[in-house]
């Protein structure tokens, strides 16, 4: 089992290291459509790949060495959707930050599985 779970990770890495990382939502930044909502980490995507939602996979980048070291698994009840986020760079704290992002609405769940 542990064997299997080292090829995912592996396999995010490849991906990461492969791709052009845009940060279009900076720490401190406002949400686009909802100006209450303030980016607590570095938010952005994986240029040319794409996620369930047919944009690119969607990836928080914190302040620490840029290695994969978490992802989210996210329910979006508003959206009736699913997918993962990729954590790079992340400390506690900031994995924290995130996992508050995506379990403080009714309307949106997400579980955090660190490497």
């Amino acid at each position: 089992m542990n064997d299997y779970n080292e090829d995912f990770w592996n396999a995010l890495d490849e991906l990461v290291n492969t791709s052009e990382i845009v940060i279009d939502r900076p720490k401190g930044s406002a949400h686009p459509r909802f100006p209450d909502f303030i980016y607590r980490v570095d938010y952005g995507y994986l240029k040319n790949t794409s996620s369930m939602d047919g944009a690119g996979i969607d990836v928080w980048v914190g302040s620490g060495k840029k290695t994969v070291d978490a992802v989210m698994c996210i329910v979006d009840l508003m959206k009736r959707d699913s997918e993962i986020k990729i954590l790079i760079g992340c400390t506690e704290e900031e994995k924290m930050e995130v996992y508050k992002t995506h379990n403080e609405t009714q309307y949106m769940k997400g579980v955090l599985i660190r490497r």
